[in-house]
Protein backbone atom coordinates (compact mmCIF):
# COMPACT_ATOMS: atom_id res chain seq x y z
CA UNK A 1 0.00 0.00 0.00
CA UNK A 2 1.49 3.60 -1.02
CA UNK A 3 0.93 6.08 1.91
CA UNK A 4 0.00 9.66 0.36
CA UNK A 5 1.35 12.46 2.23
CA UNK A 6 -2.06 13.27 2.88
CA UNK A 7 -2.60 10.59 4.00
CA UNK A 8 0.04 10.25 6.79
CA UNK A 9 -1.15 13.76 7.64
CA UNK A 10 -4.80 12.78 7.87
CA UNK A 11 -3.75 9.27 10.02
CA UNK A 12 -1.68 11.72 12.19
CA UNK A 13 -3.99 13.93 13.08
CA UNK A 14 -6.36 11.68 13.62
CA UNK A 15 -4.66 9.63 15.93
CA UNK A 16 -3.34 12.97 17.83
CA UNK A 17 -7.30 13.36 17.86
CA UNK A 18 -7.80 10.20 19.86
CA UNK A 19 -4.74 10.92 21.92
CA UNK A 20 -6.11 14.67 23.19
CA UNK A 21 -9.58 14.01 23.33
CA UNK A 22 -9.91 14.95 26.87
CA UNK A 23 -7.96 18.14 26.68
CA UNK A 24 -10.73 20.16 24.08
CA UNK A 25 -7.79 19.96 21.20
CA UNK A 26 -9.67 16.89 19.37
CA UNK A 27 -12.13 19.37 17.58
CA UNK A 28 -9.62 21.75 16.45
CA UNK A 29 -7.40 19.04 15.46
CA UNK A 30 -10.90 17.14 13.01
CA UNK A 31 -11.49 20.72 11.93
CA UNK A 32 -7.92 21.47 10.34
CA UNK A 33 -7.99 17.60 8.90
CA UNK A 34 -11.16 18.82 7.29
CA UNK A 35 -9.44 21.07 5.63
CA UNK A 36 -6.46 19.46 4.11
CA UNK A 37 -5.82 19.61 0.50
CA UNK A 38 -3.53 17.40 -1.54
CA UNK A 39 -0.13 19.22 -1.64
CA UNK A 40 3.39 18.44 -3.17
CA UNK A 41 5.23 20.51 -0.90
CA UNK A 42 6.48 22.94 -2.82
CA UNK A 43 5.53 25.70 -0.94
CA UNK A 44 6.99 24.24 2.19
CA UNK A 45 5.88 26.87 5.28
CA UNK A 46 4.89 29.00 2.93
CA UNK A 47 1.46 27.78 2.61
CA UNK A 48 -0.41 30.27 4.16
CA UNK A 49 -3.62 28.30 5.18
CA UNK A 50 -6.17 29.84 6.68
CA UNK A 51 -6.44 29.05 10.54
CA UNK A 52 -9.91 28.18 12.59
CA UNK A 53 -12.47 30.48 12.07
CA UNK A 54 -12.45 31.95 15.31
CA UNK A 55 -8.60 33.13 14.97
CA UNK A 56 -9.70 34.03 11.89
CA UNK A 57 -12.64 36.15 12.92
CA UNK A 58 -10.04 37.97 15.77
CA UNK A 59 -7.53 38.53 12.81
CA UNK A 60 -9.72 40.34 10.61
CA UNK A 61 -11.02 42.67 13.62
CA UNK A 62 -7.17 43.45 13.98
CA UNK A 63 -6.19 43.82 10.46
CA UNK A 64 -8.24 46.49 8.40
CA UNK A 65 -5.56 47.87 6.29
CA UNK A 66 -2.28 46.87 5.11
CA UNK A 67 0.15 49.62 4.83
CA UNK A 68 4.13 49.61 2.98
CA UNK A 69 5.36 52.68 2.31
CA UNK A 70 8.23 52.94 -0.08
CA UNK A 71 8.62 52.30 -4.06
CA UNK A 72 11.61 50.19 -3.91
CA UNK A 73 11.74 46.86 -5.54
CA UNK A 74 12.28 45.22 -1.89
CA UNK A 75 9.13 47.34 -0.36
CA UNK A 76 7.14 46.17 -3.52
CA UNK A 77 8.16 42.77 -2.62
CA UNK A 78 7.12 43.22 1.32
CA UNK A 79 3.37 44.75 -0.30
CA UNK A 80 3.04 42.00 -2.05
CA UNK A 81 3.93 39.02 0.26
CA UNK A 82 1.72 40.42 3.05
CA UNK A 83 -0.68 41.25 1.38
CA UNK A 84 -1.10 38.07 -0.57
CA UNK A 85 -0.36 36.30 2.73
CA UNK A 86 -3.12 37.82 4.45
CA UNK A 87 -6.20 37.73 2.37
CA UNK A 88 -5.20 33.51 1.58
CA UNK A 89 -5.07 32.98 5.17
CA UNK A 90 -8.10 35.51 6.06
CA UNK A 91 -10.38 34.40 3.06
CA UNK A 92 -10.41 37.94 1.57
CA UNK A 93 -8.49 40.44 0.37
CA UNK A 94 -7.37 43.47 2.83
CA UNK A 95 -6.82 47.01 1.29
CA UNK A 96 -3.20 46.92 0.12
CA UNK A 97 -1.25 50.21 -0.32
CA UNK A 98 1.40 52.91 -0.30
CA UNK A 99 -0.29 55.17 1.81
CA UNK A 100 -2.97 56.26 4.21
CA UNK A 101 -3.74 54.87 7.50
CA UNK A 102 -6.92 53.71 9.52
CA UNK A 103 -7.59 52.35 12.15
CA UNK A 104 -6.20 48.44 12.92
CA UNK A 105 -3.73 49.05 9.94
CA UNK A 106 -1.10 47.19 9.68
CA UNK A 107 1.95 49.26 8.62
CA UNK A 108 5.47 48.20 7.79
CA UNK A 109 8.39 49.82 6.66
CA UNK A 110 11.52 51.92 8.06
CA UNK A 111 12.32 55.57 9.27
CA UNK A 112 13.73 56.35 6.05
CA UNK A 113 10.83 55.06 4.09
CA UNK A 114 7.98 55.62 5.77
CA UNK A 115 6.29 58.74 7.55
CA UNK A 116 4.21 57.07 9.79
CA UNK A 117 7.83 55.26 11.43
CA UNK A 118 9.22 57.91 11.58
CA UNK A 119 7.18 59.94 13.41
CA UNK A 120 7.05 57.31 16.20
CA UNK A 121 10.95 58.02 17.32
CA UNK A 122 11.98 54.55 17.65
CA UNK A 123 14.73 55.53 15.29
CA UNK A 124 17.42 54.66 18.41
CA UNK A 125 16.02 51.89 18.89
CA UNK A 126 16.50 50.62 15.30
CA UNK A 127 19.40 51.70 14.66
CA UNK A 128 20.98 49.58 17.84
CA UNK A 129 19.02 46.53 15.90
CA UNK A 130 20.91 47.65 12.86
CA UNK A 131 20.04 47.32 9.22
CA UNK A 132 18.38 43.46 9.53
CA UNK A 133 17.42 43.55 13.05
CA UNK A 134 13.33 44.69 13.63
CA UNK A 135 10.46 45.82 16.07
CA UNK A 136 6.75 44.26 16.16
CA UNK A 137 4.38 45.81 18.48
CA UNK A 138 1.33 47.82 18.87
CA UNK A 139 1.64 51.86 17.98
CA UNK A 140 -0.56 54.65 17.83
CA UNK A 141 -0.08 56.71 14.87
CA UNK A 142 -2.18 59.82 13.85
CA UNK A 143 -4.81 58.68 16.38
CA UNK A 144 -5.26 55.42 15.10
CA UNK A 145 -4.38 52.31 16.77
CA UNK A 146 -2.46 50.06 14.49
CA UNK A 147 0.36 47.02 14.25
CA UNK A 148 3.69 48.03 13.34
CA UNK A 149 6.53 46.38 12.26
CA UNK A 150 9.76 48.34 11.55
CA UNK A 151 13.19 48.22 10.96
CA UNK A 152 16.20 50.28 10.45
CA UNK A 153 16.74 48.58 7.34
CA UNK A 154 14.28 47.26 4.27
CA UNK A 155 15.86 43.71 4.34
CA UNK A 156 15.07 43.93 8.79
CA UNK A 157 11.67 44.67 7.19
CA UNK A 158 11.03 41.92 5.49
CA UNK A 159 12.75 39.79 7.47
CA UNK A 160 10.03 41.41 10.26
CA UNK A 161 7.14 40.85 8.27
CA UNK A 162 7.95 37.24 7.61
CA UNK A 163 7.87 37.39 11.64
CA UNK A 164 4.82 38.83 11.39
CA UNK A 165 3.00 36.22 8.92
CA UNK A 166 4.80 33.35 11.36
CA UNK A 167 2.45 34.71 14.26
CA UNK A 168 -0.82 34.71 11.96
CA UNK A 169 0.11 31.72 10.82
CA UNK A 170 1.06 29.78 14.23
CA UNK A 171 -2.73 31.03 15.71
CA UNK A 172 -0.66 33.73 18.03
CA UNK A 173 -1.61 36.86 19.68
CA UNK A 174 -0.71 40.10 17.22
CA UNK A 175 -2.13 42.86 19.33
CA UNK A 176 -0.44 42.45 22.35
CA UNK A 177 3.28 41.38 21.37
CA UNK A 178 6.43 43.41 21.62
CA UNK A 179 9.12 41.38 19.82
CA UNK A 180 12.11 42.97 19.12
CA UNK A 181 15.03 40.92 17.18
CA UNK A 182 18.29 41.01 15.98
CA UNK A 183 20.17 38.53 14.06
CA UNK A 184 22.37 36.19 15.45
CA UNK A 185 24.01 35.27 12.20
CA UNK A 186 24.69 38.35 9.93
CA UNK A 187 26.30 36.25 6.56
CA UNK A 188 23.14 34.23 5.29
CA UNK A 189 24.86 31.03 3.58
CA UNK A 190 22.68 27.95 1.74
CA UNK A 191 24.74 25.03 1.32
CA UNK A 192 22.82 23.50 -1.75
CA UNK A 193 25.97 21.35 -3.19
CA UNK A 194 24.80 22.51 -6.96
CA UNK A 195 27.24 22.13 -9.42
CA UNK A 196 27.55 24.43 -12.29
CA UNK A 197 26.92 21.07 -15.02
CA UNK A 198 23.58 20.80 -13.47
CA UNK A 199 24.21 18.13 -10.95
CA UNK A 200 23.88 17.87 -7.27
CA UNK A 201 26.31 16.32 -4.85
CA UNK A 202 23.65 14.90 -2.79
CA UNK A 203 20.72 14.88 -5.44
CA UNK A 204 17.24 13.43 -3.86
CA UNK A 205 15.44 15.57 -6.09
CA UNK A 206 16.94 15.81 -9.06
CA UNK A 207 18.71 17.95 -11.18
CA UNK A 208 19.61 21.40 -10.34
CA UNK A 209 17.16 24.38 -9.57
CA UNK A 210 19.54 26.80 -11.13
CA UNK A 211 20.03 26.93 -15.36
CA UNK A 212 23.12 29.31 -15.13
CA UNK A 213 23.09 29.04 -19.20
CA UNK A 214 19.18 30.99 -19.73
CA UNK A 215 20.84 33.28 -17.16
CA UNK A 216 20.08 36.47 -17.26
CA UNK A 217 18.21 36.42 -20.05
CA UNK A 218 15.12 33.80 -18.58
CA UNK A 219 14.39 34.15 -15.14
CA UNK A 220 12.29 30.85 -13.27
CA UNK A 221 9.57 32.03 -11.34
CA UNK A 222 11.00 29.48 -8.77
CA UNK A 223 13.92 31.45 -7.95
CA UNK A 224 11.66 34.11 -6.53
CA UNK A 225 9.89 31.07 -4.05
CA UNK A 226 13.03 29.70 -3.34
CA UNK A 227 14.48 33.61 -2.28
CA UNK A 228 10.98 33.95 -0.51
CA UNK A 229 11.41 30.71 1.28
CA UNK A 230 15.22 31.76 2.58
CA UNK A 231 14.20 35.32 3.41
CA UNK A 232 11.51 34.21 5.63
CA UNK A 233 13.76 31.82 7.60
CA UNK A 234 14.44 34.00 10.95
CA UNK A 235 18.01 33.80 13.40
CA UNK A 236 16.78 35.90 16.22
CA UNK A 237 19.67 36.59 19.08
Amino acid sequence: MTLTRRDFVATSVFGAAGLYATSGLAGELLEAQGALAAEDGYRLWLRYAPPNAAAAGRYRESIRQITVEGFTPTSQIVRNEVGNAIASMLGAAVPTGQTGLTERSLVIGTPQNSAAIRGLGWDAELTRLGAEGYIIRPATIGGHNVLVVASAGEIGALYGAFHFLRLVQTGQSITTRNIVEKPKVMLRMINHWDNLNGTIERGYAGPSLWKWEELPGTIDPRYADYARAMASIDFPL
